[in-house]
C-alpha cells in the first residue's frame, strides 16, 4: 500500500517522518483494511487547512465492511446508521430540531467541518487495532496547524479529549463532552447542544452558520 498525502496537508512532518512507515505495516497486514485505499485521506482531502472552520475528532473508522468512508462518525448513503450517528442526530434534532436521514456528512465537510478520527485505518471485524499504528501523530499535527486562528474543536469522549493539548493559541471554541456512544451518550452527550453552541460563536465572529441538515 503506497499513500499520497493529501496536496493541502503535505507539509506536515508526518507524511514524511511517519507516513511510509504506516504504509509498509498496512501492505504488510493479511486483513482486510477500512476504509478502502482512496478513502483513508478523505477527511483531510474534503477541506484544506484555511476552508476549517469546524473540527469533530472520532476514534477510529466503523469496522464493518461498506460502512466508513474516510470521514469520522459518517456513514455511505444507504448504510444503516449506526449508533452512535442514530445519538449525534438525536442531538441535532433535539438541539435545533433539524432531522437527518442520510449518513453521510459529506454535506458538513462541505462547509469546513472536519471529520477526523484519530486512526485512519482499522482491520475489518477488529476496532480499535491500529489505535497505535502511529496515526495519532498525525491527529496532533493537524490540531496543532489549526490552532493559527480562531477555530471551533469538539472533543466527544475522554478519547478524543485526550488530544486538547494539542491545540494551541487562544480564543478557540472548545467543547467536550459524553461520547454519543449508546455508551455512554446518556452521561452528558445528550444536551450538550453542541450544533447551536458552533453556530452561535460562529454567528458571533461574523462568520456564516453551519448547516446542519445538508446531505
Amino acid at each position: 500500500m503506497s499513500l499520497t498525502p493529501p496536496a493541502a496537508w503535505a507539509h506536515l512532518p508526518f507524511f514524511t517522518d511517519r507516513l511510509p512507515g504506516i504504509s509498509a505495516a498496512l501492505a504488510a497486514d493479511p486483513r482486510q483494511i477500512l476504509p478502502p485505499e482512496p478513502q483513508i485521506f478523505a477527511a483531510l482531502e474534503a477541506a484544506a487547512p484555511e476552508d476549517v472552520r469546524v473540527v469533530i475528532l472520532g476514534q477510529d473508522p466503523y469496522p464493518t465492511p461498506g460502512h466508513a468512508h474516510g470521514l469520522a462518525f459518517s456513514v455511505t448513503d444507504g448504510t444503516p446508521l449506526p449508533r452512535s450517528l442514530r445519538n449525534i442526530y438525536m442531538e441535532l434534532s433535539d438541539d435545533l430540531s433539524v432531522m437527518r436521514e442520510t449518513g453521510s456528512l459529506l454535506g458538513w465537510a462541505d462547509q469546513g467541518v472536519l471529520l477526523l478520527n484519530t486512526a485512519l485505518t482499522v482491520p475489518a471485524g477488529e476496532a480499535g487495532a491500529h489505535a497505535r499504528l502511529g496515526w495519532s501523530e498525525l491527529t496532533r499535527q493537524v490540531l496543532g496547524a489549526l490552532s493559527n486562528r480562531p477555530r471551533a474543536f469538539v472533543l466527544w469522549g475522554g478519547h478524543a479529549q485526550g488530544f486538547s493539548d494539542a491545540i494551541g493559541g487562544d480564543d478557540h471554541l472548545v467543547l467536550g463532552s459524553a461520547h454519543p456512544s449508546p455508551l455512554s451518550a446518556r452521561r452528558g452527550f445528550f444536551g450538550s447542544r453542541p450544533f447551536s453552541q458552533i453556530n452561535a460563536w460562529l454567528k458571533a465572529r461574523g462568520e456564516t452558520e453551519i448547516d446542519w441538515g445538508r446531505a
